[in-house]
């Protein structure tokens, strides 16, 4: 995959969908580098998706 680039251009992510794993377009409003864990804030449209991110607040439960 590929990090995001904030205003440079989108990334992409893997959304877990389906009982599967998907690829789609991820923008976001700072660079994130490529394995962060990131939550879909919303959607651009098909296939594109804008991300923050993530941290579980109660881990790896």
């Amino acid at each position: 995959m590929v990090g995001t680039r904030g205003d440079a251009g989108p990334g992409e992510v893997l959304v877990k969908i389906r009982g599967g794993s998907e690829a789609f377009l991820a923008f976001s409003d700072e660079p994130l580098p490529k394995g962060t864990t990131v939550l879909v804030v919303d959607t651009r449209g098909a296939r594109t998706v804008g991300v923050t991110p993530w941290t579980d607040p109660w881990g790896d439960q």
